[in-house]
Order: structure tokens, then sequence, then C-alpha cells
């Protein structure tokens, strides 16, 4: 957000809409604690190293930035949004990345043969899809937001299914470079 206010004339987003991002985010991740949890972790007690935390965040956490700056450009260049399409865009993308990375950085492993709670896969989904369609319901005129285009929706697709496989990448290097202890 803070870099996306160097060069855009006007807020990235509203704050009723962030507001209402982080709402729908932290509703996705309630199921948290009740998720499953890979057997390797269930065998000793661990310990919190925050050494390791950090690091993970500074390696991992910029391939979300460079997803987002992507997705300006896109609606800037490629749709020529104004504000209200630029903060319908940004807010729908950034609320598919973040809440569906969790599949990804929940599990050391494969995401695909760990498997989430079911809770946590709904509430994921279901906040996923309000997202994708506040625009279309009446809420959209006092939140700022108008009907992207249907072609946004396959470029969406591809921005997170890219954005996904790159964080699986980049964690898969990072433990092979910071071991777990």
């Amino acid at each position: 957000m803070a870099g996306a206010t160097l060069f855009l004339p006007f807020l990235p987003m509203l704050p009723a809409q962030i507001l209402l991002n982080n709402l729908l985010y932290d509703v996705s991740e309630l199921p948290i604690p009740m998720d499953n949890v890979d057997n390797i972790y269930l065998t000793h007690p661990r310990h919190w190293d925050t050494t390791f935390i950090r690091n993970y965040m500074w390696v991992v956490g910029p391939v979300s930035s460079v997803f987002d700056f992507l997705m300006f450009f896109i609606l800037l260049k490629v749709f020529s949004a104004g504000e209200a399409l630029f903060h319908t865009g940004w807010f729908i993308e950034s609320i598919a990345t973040q809440v569906l990375v969790i599949f990804i950085i929940r599990t050391r492993g494969n995401p695909f043969k760990s498997r989430p709670s079911v809770a946590l896969t709904a509430t994921s989904l279901v906040v996923v899809l309000i997202a994708v369609a506040l625009p279309f319901t009446p809420l959209a005129t006092h939140l700022g937001f108008v009907a992207p285009p249907p072609l946004f929706f396959l470029i969406l697709l591809a921005i997170v299914f890219c954005y996904l496989v790159a964080v699986e990448f980049v964690k898969r290097l990072f433990y092979r470079h910071f071991p777990v202890r």
C-alpha cells in the first residue's frame, strides 16, 4: 500500500475498503487453531524461533509485493483503471492472495499432501467468493466498488495461480537454506 501511494494520484484503497479487507481476512483465518497439523510437528514440543520466523518473512514476504505491483501495473496499463476500478481490482486480488497463501505456508511440505481442516478450507473459499461477489451487489456503491470487466477475472486467476506457485518455490528454497532447528 505504501509503495502504491508513491505513484498513484489517489489512495490505493479507501479506509472502509481496508477495514473490510482486514475483517474478511481475519474471518478466513479464524479456524487456524483448529487446523490439521502435519505429523512431523506432533512428534515433540516445538519452541518459537523468532530468528527463523523473521528470516521466513524477509524471504517469502516480498513475493506478495511483486505480485501486488504486477496487479497495479495491469490495472493501470491494461484496464486504464480509474480510482473505483483500481480499488475494486486490488481489493479482490489482495483478498485472494492473502487468504489463499495460507494453504502454501501452513505446511513445510507439499500443500497438496498436507490436508487443511474443512473449516479452514471453507472459510477461506467463502471469503474469497464474497470478495469477488461484492462489486456485483448493492453494497458496491457504498464501498466504492465497480464491476470489473470479465477479462479482469481471467487475469486474476493467472496472477493468483502464479503467485501461489512462486510462494511455494520460494518456500522450498528457503527451507533448503534455513532448515528448521
